[in-house]
């Protein structure tokens, strides 16, 4: 019964995966394949309980489960995850993240002699950028329009200069970061505890590694294009760059959350008596009203201090449309997965086999990024499959931190490598560039970060 489990998982795997890639909705797509290969799981016998307290009516019973998710996803991390879609909704209405950007990218003008070195300088800047704006397409456009024409200008191709802004969203790393909170919620810790003490150690060195392999893949791509006559270098007189419209202190307000949380954890050593314990959705409102501050001292005016509140709930309810809603129907298709015996086939065939927990953690991690180069995104591909690994982790003996940072982050350098991602999409539209030939160019890169990552995780870490 096992074999067959696995066999139609495998099945429903791969029609989630072509629905996805032909663009169908994916919370609809993971939401009707989990709850049929529950239905499945049922008729096989495999299936455990779906809900604590049943309907009386086992078709109710499945219905319940949707419910249910919602519910324990909003109590758990749901409300987090829209405390922060909200907080950089209006950090982007009252423009304190173009300031941030702005001046963040005012230093580049010194590097104007070594273009290739200015390019790959971009990538912790933006990364760092990233942490604060957590929405791969949001800080793509922003740096497209700010950084990418002085690239240009300074001897950069297009190609070259959207690849590097594409490699400033290929970590999904910090608390403001779906991924990550979902990440911490499996491995039962605090999301700043692991952004701190698992994907800093990993992400330093292979930003580093990143951007030495892009210092030379950038130029041996641009002299081959530039000898085959297909060169991208210029012709970007449309684009503006990008100018600070509110006073450049705002460009505090987008990294304050971050500050707060850092201030005070048990990192710092910032004790007070008694101990104060933030979190991170706290860390959000309480920035809010911070930045509400500001806005107040800046418009004087009441009216449209209160109106400007609106985009803060305006980007609660969108983060709810769109990710919350990906996570609880992802999660009900890896519940599908796992009465289907997936998760216990892949442990009893790995044993067999004579394969450790890690070497089942570095085939998931395969896995997610392949998922998703497929989907385009990045959180559908962890949420789908980052909930099996507390299972896995289980049945090997080892902790679940151990092994879900590497499969978290293959999610968001898969979506890198993908050309129907969002952000590849878009900065490509903005360059006037072929998101085909942007994925070309990204593809030695992130190979070779995943496979860094799976050596130094499991072998040197």
């Amino acid at each position: 019964m096992l074999v067959t489990g696995t066999v139609i998982s495998l099945i429903f795997i791969a029609i989630a995966a072509w629905l996805l890639l032909k663009k169908y909705n994916p919370q609809a797509v993971l939401l009707v394949i989990g709850l049929t290969m529950l239905v499945v799981a049922m008729i096989l016998g495999t299936s455990g309980e779906l809900i604590a307290v049943s309907t009386g009516n086992v078709v109710f019973d499945f219905f319940r489960v949707v419910v249910n998710t919602f519910t324990g996803s909003l109590s758990r991390f749901g409300f987090m995850i829209m405390a922060i879609g909200g907080y950089v909704a209006y950090m982007n209405h009252i423009k304190a993240s173009e300031a941030l950007v702005y001046v963040s990218m005012k230093p580049m003008s010194l590097f104007k002699k070594y273009p290739y070195i200015a390019a790959i300088a971009v990538i912790p800047i933006g990364q760092i950028l990233f942490v604060t704006i957590p929405s791969a397409a949001g800080l793509g456009l922003l740096l497209a329009a700010s950084i990418l024409p002085v690239l240009v200008s300074i001897g950069i191709s297009r190609l070259t200069a959207v690849s590097i802004i594409s490699a400033c969203t290929v970590f999904d790393m910090g608390p403001s970061s779906a991924n990550t909170a979902k990440a911490a919620e499996l491995a039962e810790i605090s999301t700043i505890n692991y952004f701190i003490t698992h994907q800093l150690p990993l992400i330093i060195p292979m930003t580093i590694l990143l951007m030495v392999v892009y210092f030379f893949t950038s130029r041996y791509f641009d002299k081959k294009d530039v000898a085959a006559g297909k060169s991208t270098f210029g012709g970007l007189t449309d684009i503006k760059e990008l100018k600070a419209e509110v006073p450049l202190i705002y460009a505090i307000l987008p990294m304050l959350p971050l500050v707060l949380l850092i201030v005070f954890s048990p990192y710092l050593g910032i004790f007070t008596s008694p101990p104060i314990t933030l979190d991170t959705t706290t860390a959000m409102v309480t920035s809010l009203f911070v930045a509400m501050l500001f806005e107040l001292v800046r418009k004087k005016s009441l009216k449209q201090f209160f109106d400007g509140v609106q985009a803060f709930w305006d980007g609660m309810g969108k983060i709810f449309a769109t990710v919350v809603t990906l996570i609880v129907c992802a999660e009900i298709f890896s519940m599908g997965l796992i009465n289907l015996g997936f998760v216990d086939a892949l442990v009893q065939g790995s044993t067999q086999l004579g394969f450790s927990g890690g070497i089942i953690g570095i085939l998931i991690a395969i896995l997610v990024f392949l998922a998703a180069m497929l989907m385009g995104s990045g959180n559908a591909a962890f949420f789908s499959f980052g909930p099996l690994v507390p299972n896995i982790a289980k049945q090997f003996g080892m902790s679940t931190s151990e092994l879900i940072t590497p499969i978290q982050l293959s999610a968001s350098i898969g979506r890198t490598a993908s050309p129907i991602a969002g952000v590849i999409i878009a900065i490509s539209q903005i360059a006037g560039v072929s998101p085909f030939e942007l994925v070309k160019r990204n593809l030695i890169p992130m190979g070779s970060i995943m496979v860094f990552m799976i050596l130094y995780n499991y072998f040197i870490l």
